[in-house]
């Protein structure tokens, strides 16, 4: 199985072609077997200030012995920047208190085991056995209506506050986290990605991308498809293989 150190991982992000700055950030921590990606809420006065923010918390955390200690801990420095985030950055747009918030998703993997920790609209995705399987539910208006309305994907869709999110790091007082524990197999691989990566690629493309021979040759083929379209947004993305 896995082991410490036996990961390869590499992560990229781009300001696409319509935003004029990225509010994206991203952690490729091998060593420490933690990787993360954050975005920052668009729209928002300070959406980089707060993915950037929890990117470099969760990186200048100390090491802890086991995965059980380790998941604790991020959680504990995502709600602490939550709080942070939401009640002493608060900045003003013309004199208006603006929201600074942002998605978070983190992989940590320790021998066989794995925990994904998220908050958003930004994903991971495990590639084993040549299949595709999301592992993060997106926490969304759109995921709301799928999952409660039992709407379609399509319907959700065209909902004109379907991309809004329903939780994110910054939003609100106290944060609530989504957790999911898994066994790790023999050549897994994972993806981390912000919503502008996805949203303009099929789940055949991201499959085809993570069967690649390199986490570094999958990034640059995931890349080139999305910045080859419309790129409407920023995208980010870490890959996560042995």
């Amino acid at each position: 199985m896995p082991g410490a150190g036996t990961w390869r991982s590499a992560g990229r992000t781009d300001t696409g072609k319509l935003r004029p700055r990225n509010e994206d950030a991203f952690l490729d921590c091998p060593q420490q077997g933690l990787w993360a990606v954050a975005d920052g809420m668009g729209g928002y006065a300070g959406g980089d200030v707060a993915s950037q923010l929890i990117v470099a918390n969760l990186a200048a955390l100390p090491p802890h012995p086991d995965l059980k200690e380790r998941s604790r801990a991020v959680r504990q420095c995502l709600r602490w920047t939550n709080r942070r985030l939401s009640q002493e950055l608060t900045l003003t747009a013309e004199q208006h208190p603006a929201i600074i918030g942002s998605t978070v998703v983190a992989l940590l993997l320790e021998g066989d085991r794995g925990t994904c920790i998220w908050a958003g609209d930004s994903r991971c995705y495990l590639w084993r056995g040549r299949r595709l399987y999301q592992l993060s539910k997106d926490h969304s208006l759109q995921q709301q209506l799928i999952s409660k309305q039992h709407l379609s994907i399509d319907e959700a869709g065209a909902h004109p506050a379907a991309k809004a999110l329903t939780r994110a790091v910054g939003a609100a007082p106290e944060l609530t986290l989504e957790v999911l524990e898994l066994d790790v197999h023999p050549g897994d691989r994972f993806l981390l990605c912000s919503d502008g990566l996805y949203q303009d690629l099929s789940g055949q493309a991201l499959g085809h991308g993570l069967g690649l021979a390199s986490p570094r040759m999958t990034l640059e083929y995931l890349f080139e498809r999305v910045l080859h379209g419309a790129a409407r947004d920023n995208l980010t993305a870490v890959v996560i293989g042995q």
